[in-house]
């Protein structure tokens, strides 16, 4: 089957008769009324994950599957990437998939190897990672991701939960596994993906960092085996893969919420096949695409990016695990294809925004004469390429990625139309836009890529049918006009079957027919495109009465405050407004505050609180606001300024980047107060 064919007008359509009180009819993809895709249509014999990478084996066996920089320990730099080949994969994987199966059955003393057992891999994302999914999936295993920014007692939850005997992991993480193993009954064995053999210790005539863990194993009753332990063992005592079936598991997810422990979601092999099938029809990957993989593996949305693409015989390179350096990991690479976050690309544009329409003399005048040229033919629908300002400009932009960069995908919360124009023209690039969640693999609409009109999450996905039901307490209807509005409600091959050992939560999240209720509420426009609005948990009504929708807000400033490297904007129910927490760009708000303050002003904590800053800030975000359009209501009017960064680690940030809202209210519970304190007293800022 070809790539699907692109109607700007007509993109889905609501189903005749599918009408009912309180809800909207369900919307399908044009061309897709009749039937959800389940299978890729150009190669249905694709079932599960095994079949997917047998595949893109079968397309590329000497092709470079799985690539990182090398890195030179002396000068402590990072160099260009060295590959793996398919073939040298699917070997190493076979090896190291029978020393799995090896050990789990010698350990637990079966006369018979099992299936189906869980095995746990937590590090950053790397190439061994990659490899132990692959064996896993190759003797039918469960995978199960952790991350550190579910937290010390969230990863020890997850590794009892799920029932991992194995867990594969970075050196980094051994001794607070071994510490803690007193706690995890289940966990007999750990396989570090570094080596622990036995060198020059670092102090002389003390043991090496490998010798200290394998003692403190033993003392602990924990197997510690290196991944070339694990290799050596497979090579001798070799198994016969038993690939999976459909719908058998193939992860377990654990959503990071921000309270109490997180949950499991089980991710069939169906269900992953079911968002590859849509990719391939929607927007196709090939054998010569290149990814940079730096979205974290244990979630789905990274994951299946990279099953979608070794599926097709591309290539995967790893970001080194800096986000600093993330720009230069990606120009070192040099990618085809670009897996993002929306605040990866608010950076990226006030950071570009900045050097080119932003620039002084002449350059700043020649960036913004091609901006507006080119923008206003991405209006007119006259694409966005440009002969003379390409050549003249924007080709030396593209090199900021690497040059090759002809697609990006983009995710996992909204982003403000005027970011997705800029970044299309400046770099030349398609975005696809996709909206999805872990519990229904990452895949219920996307945009394809030819559209070009900003604002919205596109169609259905082939795989997948959605409708809208009314919120009243929050005042969306189905009935609303100029468009339907209510809570996104998705049903596919997609969908998860439950969350693992919690049927209560599985019921209140899928219901007896099927929809997935996702929390999301957004608007159908006449063409059958979805437009997400916000989290249900994320409106509520002032105590004026006007409801907000904050992460919305958040968006629609930040794209316009280049002066800011993370916003967050809070609003009490019980108060009239907003207000709003500003950490600062490192880069550029120490000229604002030189404008501000006068001089060559040195910066410290101080300065942070003095109320002439604090009142341009301000300014600032109310600028910002009212270039969006938005409401009176909808400005915050206070504002704290934070110099250290929201961040993974510290428990603010998603692994996706979002803000996690609630530990942000409540690490600034003190100064929001006094905010709301100054807004009520109309003093001057006193933080």
């Amino acid at each position: 089957m070809a790539p699907l064919s692109y109607n700007k007008d007509l993109q889905a359509v609501e189903l005749p008769g599918t009408r009912r009180p309180g809800q909207t009819g369900i919307y399908r993809r044009v061309g897709y009324e009749n039937e959800l895709l389940v299978v890729p249509p150009t190669r249905p014999h694709i079932r599960t994950v095994y079949d997917t990478f047998q595949h893109g084996l079968l397309t590329s066996p000497n092709g470079p599957l799985l690539g990182e920089r090398t890195f030179d320990p002396v000068s402590k730099t990072f160099g260009s990437y060295e590959w793996e080949t398919y073939v040298e994969v699917a070997a190493r994987t076979t090896r190291f998939g029978s020393g799995l199966v090896h050990l789990h059955q010698q350990t637990n003393g079966l006369s018979e190897p099992a299936q189906r057992w869980s095995v746990g891999i937590w590090s950053i994302n790397r190439a061994k990672w990659s490899m132990a999914d692959i064996a896993c999936v190759a003797y039918n295993l469960v995978s199960v991701g952790l991350y550190d920014t579910l937290g010390p007692e969230a990863v020890i939850y997850g590794i009892n939960h799920s029932e991992c005997s194995i867990v594969i992991t970075s050196v980094d993480h051994i001794a607070s596994l071994l510490h803690d193993a007193s706690s995890m009954p289940d966990l007999k064995i750990i396989i570090s993906m570094d080596s622990l053999k036995a060198g020059t210790p670092a102090v002389p005539g003390h043991a090496s960092a490998g010798s200290i863990l394998r003692t403190f194993a033993a003392d602990k009753g924990v197997q510690l085996l290196d991944w070339d332990e694990v290799e050596s063992l497979g090579q001798s005592h070799q198994r016969r893969h038993t690939p999976p079936r459909a719908d058998d598991t193939f992860t377990i997810c654990y959503t990071s919420g921000t309270t109490g422990m997180p949950k499991g979601a089980i991710i069939t092999h169906a269900n992953l096949v079911a968002t590859l099938a849509s990719s391939e029809v929607a927007n196709p990957l090939t054998s010569d695409d290149c990814m940079i993989s730096f979205l974290p593996a244990a979630h789905i949305y990274g994951r299946a990016m990279e099953v979608i693409l070794y599926s097709a015989g591309g290539q995967i390179g790893y970001s080194s695990g800096d986000a600093l350096r993330l720009l230069e990991d990606i120009a070192a690479l040099r990618p085809t294809f670009l897996p993002a976050v929306p605040r990866l690309l608010n950076r990226i544009y006030a950071r570009v925004y900045a050097a080119t329409a932003e620039a002084p003399g002449l350059a700043g005048v020649l960036a913004r004469k091609g901006l507006a040229t080119k923008l206003a033919n991405l209006d007119a629908g006259l694409g966005n390429k440009h002969a003379l300002w390409d050549q003249l400009l924007f080709n030396k932009v593209r090199m900021a990625l690497g040059g090759r960069v002809d697609k990006i995908l983009t995710g996992s919360a909204p982003v403000a139309a005027e970011v997705m124009s800029f970044i299309r023209v400046a770099f030349v690039v398609d975005i696809i836009e996709a909206y999805g969640q872990t519990e229904n693999t990452a895949s219920a609409t996307s945009t394809q890529r030819e559209e070009m009109e900003a604002g919205h999450v596109g169609p259905p996905s082939p795989n997948t049918e959605v409708k809208l039901v009314d919120v009243p307490e929050l005042n969306y209807f189905s009935t609303d006009k100029p468009y339907p509005r209510g809570e996104i409600c998705t049903r596919g091959p997609t969908n998860f079957p439950g969350y693992l050992k919690d049927e209560k939560k599985t019921k209140e999240t899928i219901d007896e027919e099927g929809w997935l209720h996702s929390g999301d509420i957004g608007f159908f426009k006449e063409n059958g495109t979805l437009t997400v609005i916000d989290r249900i948990k994320n409106v509520f009504k002032l105590s004026i009465g006007e409801y907000v929708a904050v992460e919305k807000i958040e968006n629609q400033i930040a794209t316009r405050l280049p002066i800011a490297l993370q916003l967050f904007i809070h609003g009490d129910s019980i108060e009239a407004c907003l207000v709003a927490v500003v950490v600062p760009d490192p880069d550029i708000f120490p000229a604002f505050v030189n404008k501000v303050l006068g001089g060559n002003t040195i910066i410290t904590n101080a300065t942070y609180q003095d109320p002439k800053l604090r009142r341009a800030v301000l300014k600032e975000i109310t600028t910002a606001a009212q270039s969006a359009s938005l409401k009176s209501f909808e400005i915050p009017k206070a504002v704290l300024i934070e110099p250290s960064p929201f961040t993974i680690e510290g428990g603010t940030l998603t692994p996706t980047l979002k803000i996690k809202r609630q530990p942000v209210v409540q690490t600034y519970r003190k100064h929001i107060d006094e905010l709301y304190r100054e807004i009520r007293s109309g003093a001057d800022p006193k933080l």
